[in-house]
């Protein structure tokens, strides 16, 4: 069919199932062909169904097994054929995630159980990242079965999480998540994950990007890494306890490689803390605390150093000239990390002198260049669920970032991070510097969080942000400092 704005199509594909991540990827490359307005890839979930129909298109009947395709654009025959080909390299990658997967002999398996018994031995941890109400079933299948699972998947009933953690007490092994963005076992990169090299320091997480901060400061420090275990942003709540931070701190310290453990965390709840400290004081191994809000992040890297004996660098910063002669005011924080949004936000209301109450961190709906009072800020996490529920997160898609930037005011300060590693856009300078370059702000500030191994290229990233007029840190704290600074 068409239409004045193009041609535009919508078919189901039945039974054909992909990851949600690989999804976003395939969504995101159609999105961008020459002429494309709308390109939406997802599981016909109800939600995806609805976000269909919200675009435009009258959706077939579907379910959350099958594929839907959502296009509109110039030349959509050229987008299906693209799609194909993208969907033929996914079902034919080694460990695909499809249900075609090639490789394998007789039919793939269906469930988490099956694919785990026909592994055998070979099989260790489980990968869920499937819509938040069918987690429940896909991981109870994998602590059954004696894996460890890291749950990617948001929209998790808090009482499943707490079901699902004390199966996996009993059964012996960890539940990383539910919305667990980040690990790294044994140098293996699991969801968003910087290239780390070996080393010494364990890292419990309830954030994902602020382990990829605290882990990434440790590889340019030429500190390496041994395992990240991310046990997902609720499990320092009241409601789950620590049950996974727990069992996570007494694996690395059983661990003969990890001589230091790190664990990043937002504050815990009081009973939540009390419970982890007391397991804390038992172990043999060091912990390094890492608590937004009360440590920044850096701080928590440097004192992880200075505990194993190695030197603190000076952590590279590219500042670039002011961009206007009058003095900035209030600071913008458009965050795809919702620690980092954090630890930023909390740096900026401390200014010396700041009114209290003058920060507000905005939430969807937020009314753009809203004011709170003199030397105000107002920070957006763009990666919260709000934002990312049916479309790409902002580490994927710059699209909500790049809107945002353009609406920063004269007399504002842009502050940003942009995160790399495996599962991160491949190369988000390429969107996000032009529009740095076009920000209407009095000065861009970019937290650049990363390392020298990373597949997008750290130094070839700065220098393309700094090129376009921003300045540019590899910590968050120290881009936040200095973007309240110039106020």
């Amino acid at each position: 069919m068409s239409s004045a704005a193009g041609e535009a199509a919508v078919l189901v594909r039945a039974g054909v199932y992909h990851d949600s991540v690989a999804l976003m990827r395939v969504s995101r490359a159609l999105s961008d062909l020459p002429g494309m307005d709308v390109a939406l890839v997802a599981m016909a979930t109800e939600l995806n169904l609805a976000m269909a129909r919200d675009l435009g298109f009258t959706p077939p009947p579907a379910g959350p097994a099958d594929l839907l395709v959502a296009l509109r654009g110039r030349d959509v025959a050229a987008a299906e054929r693209e799609l194909d080909r993208l969907l033929a390299a996914l079902s034919s990658a080694p460990g695909s995630s499809s249900y075609g997967m090639a490789g394998a002999e007789g039919p793939a398996p269906r469930t988490t159980r099956s694919a785990a018994a026909r592994a055998g031995e070979d099989a260790g941890v489980a990968l869920v990242s499937v819509p938040g109400e069918h987690v429940l079933p896909e991981a109870v299948d994998a602590i059954e079965a004696g894996l460890d699972v890291m749950i990617f998947s948001d929209g998790v009933p808090v009482r499943q999480e707490v079901l699902l953690k004390r199966l996996a007490a009993e059964r012996g092994v960890l539940v990383m998540g539910p919305d667990c963005g980040t690990a790294v076992i044994a140098g293996v990169g699991l969801g968003f994950a910087n290239v780390l090299r070996p080393g010494p320091v364990g890292v419990v997480a309830a954030s994902g990007t602020g382990a990829q901060q605290v882990t990434s400061l440790l590889d340019l420090a030429g500190a390496g890494v041994s395992h990240v275990l991310g046990v997902g942003g609720r499990d320092l709540s009241r409601e789950v306890g620590g049950l996974s931070a727990v069992r996570a701190l007494r694996l690395l310290d059983e661990d003969p490689a990890t001589e230091l453990i790190v664990l990043v965390s937002k504050p815990p709840d009081p009973e939540a803390a009390r419970a982890v400290q007391e397991v804390v004081e038992s172990l043999r191994t060091p912990v390094v605390p890492a608590l937004t809000g009360r440590d920044d992040l850096t701080e928590a890297a440097e004192r992880a150093l200075r505990t194993l004996g190695a030197p603190v660098p000076v952590w590279p910063s590219w500042p670039a000239p002011a961009r206007r002669s009058p003095k900035p005011g209030a600071v913008k924080g458009l965050y795809a990390g919702g620690t980092l949004c954090a630890e930023a936000a909390a740096i900026v209301a401390a200014r010396p002198g700041a009114e209290p109450g003058a920060f507000v961190a905005a939430g969807p709906g937020a009314e753009p260049g809203a004011r709170h009072g003199s030397g105000s800020g107002e920070f957006v996490d763009f990666g919260d669920d709000a934002y990312t529920r049916g479309r790409p997160h902002p580490m994927i898609d710059p699209a909500l970032r790049l809107d945002a930037l353009a609406r920063v005011g004269p007399d504002e300060v842009a502050l940003l991070d942009v995160v790399l590693g495996h599962g991160a856009d491949p190369d988000p300078a390429a969107s996000l510097a032009p529009a740095v370059a076009r920000c209407p702000a009095a000065a861009v500030v970019v937290a650049l969080v990363g390392t020298e191994g990373d597949p997008q290229g750290l130094h070839r990233q700065a220098a393309a942000f700094r090129e376009a007029g921003a300045s540019v840190f590899v910590s968050n704290a120290q881009a936040a400092r200095y973007a309240r600074d110039l106020r």
